[in-house]
């Protein structure tokens, strides 16, 4: 090559145009990218924002304390302290001690708009006080005679008023709630009297009813979720790691094996609301376990699991490297010596994440659930374990549910609220996932 032929070649540093349309086109890609993440983003933000915006509120719940007197000629006329004989004073009866307990306080402080009845000033509790206060009274009857503080709950008008839920417009609209009980909640709040607090009760309370939205909680659910995690756990994950390492290690090649094998990678792909059909079938019909129980939704949520984890743990196993079984294969090791002193060692990251996983998908499936009559209203907890396993209960996604079915609104703002503990739930899982890679993991 001459040294002209030299001069005319382009320089490196000069961009021809097929390179300057392979940068745009690079530049183009990361464009696209970083627009699909930011309305990835967006999407999630917006999301989480509607979540907490109408879901925070039911973390904090208007109540107040109010001095209540206990009037043994009422509520125990026989005056013998006994349990049983004072169990005849209903929550009716105790709705009005605490509607002239309250009548009371603020006839004193001059607070009551001018001819409203004692009936209209008691409404202002929720309904579930008295039933509060007969079990305080059927525990400990020595509070017979005295005077307590006790807290109370304002019903869910009251509560949805101060949380702009409900104005004095819609109280001219509404059977529930008047406009001068507004005005009367208004000015014992500026009084002292009522407060927004926290709500530890919507963690640990059971459902309610129509009538009382404001006492609704997540006890039962959260228990329910937690009694079927644990059938989950402790069927799911063995199950699915022997098989694993059956078909990945042990099994011939054939038309069998392949057939397990494509069916497990269907399984994974079908219907959730498939597996309560056979839960049903199965489970209730046939073996007749009793409806609503963790028991039997463990089991339908195990079903759906298992394809999740032996996929997961299968390609757990296909990541360790092969030279690590020929070097333990060398010195002697049997297979099975190989498998559970070396292999599974290291695929234990993969497969712990896989099972988290798992686990998180099924919390919160509803389906399933809902076809094996999780969705039926339960008001007592479960027992502990194993009774427990049998009693009836709920589940998060379901009690989600059956929030949203209901008309007061009051309720919305729970299923919000349930939604944030689920997503807590959730992500708790996902981190523990992250955590427990990380903490098994090894180098090779």
């Amino acid at each position: 090559m001459t040294l002209a032929d030299m001069s005319h070649r382009p320089s490196l540093y000069t961009l021809d145009a097929r390179t300057k349309a392979r940068n745009a086109a690079e530049k183009r890609f990361r464009l696209y990218g970083i627009t699909a993440v930011s309305l990835g983003v967006l999407a999630l933000v917006v999301l989480l924002t509607s979540v907490l915006g109408s879901g925070l509120g039911a973390f904090r719940q208007t109540m107040f304390t109010l001095p209540v007197t206990l009037d043994a000629a009422v509520l125990d006329k026989k005056g013998n302290r006994n349990p049983e004989e004072m169990a005849k004073a209903t929550t009716i009866t105790y709705g009005k001690v605490l509607t002239q307990a309250l009548a009371a306080v603020v006839t004193e402080r001059g607070l009551a708009p001018e001819g409203m009845k004692t009936k209209e000033i008691g409404a202002l509790i929720s309904k579930e006080a008295p039933a509060s206060l007969r079990n305080m009274v059927l525990a400990n009857p020595d509070l017979l005679g005295t005077t307590i503080d006790f807290e109370v709950l304002a019903n869910g008008r009251i509560d949805g008023f101060f949380k702009g839920r409900v104005t004095m417009e819609s109280a001219e609209l509404d059977s529930n709630v008047s406009p001068a009980q507004l005005q009367l909640a208004q000015a014992m709040k500026e009084a002292g009297m009522l407060r927004l607090a926290f709500n530890p009760a919507f963690i640990t309370n059971p459902d309610a009813s129509e009538l009382r939205p404001e006492s609704a909680g997540l006890g039962v659910a959260i228990l329910g979720s937690a009694y079927m995690m644990v059938i989950v756990l402790a069927l799911a994950l063995p199950i699915g790691v022997a098989a694993s390492i059956y078909l990945e290690e042990f099994a011939p090649q054939n038309r069998f094996t392949d057939l397990i094998e494509v069916n497990i990678a269907n399984l994974a792909a079908v219907p959730s609301i498939v597996f309560g059909i056979l839960g049903l079938a199965v489970f209730i019909n046939y073996a007749e376990l009793p409806q609503s129980s963790p028991l039997v939704g463990g089991l339908v949520l195990t079903l759906m699991t298992l394809p999740t984890i032996i996929i997961a743990t299968r390609a757990a196993l296909k990541a360790v490297p092969p030279s690590i079984k020929d070097a333990a294969l060398g010195v002697g090791a049997s297979k099975m010596q190989t498998i559970f002193h070396h292999v599974l060692p290291l695929a234990l990251p993969g497969i712990l994440t896989g099972t988290i996983i798992g686990l998180a998908q099924a919390l919160g499936e509803t389906a399933p659930l809902l076809l094996i009559g999780m969705v039926a209203f339960v008001k007592d907890y479960p027992a502990a374990p194993p009774e427990g396993f049998l009693d009836p209960a709920a589940a998060l996604p379901v009690q989600v549910y059956n929030f949203t079915q209901r008309s007061d609104p009051a309720f919305i703002e729970r299923a919000s609220g349930a939604i944030i503990v689920l997503l807590v739930f959730l992500l708790t899982m996902n981190i523990l996932a992250v955590l427990l890679r990380r903490r098994f993991e090894r180098r090779w």
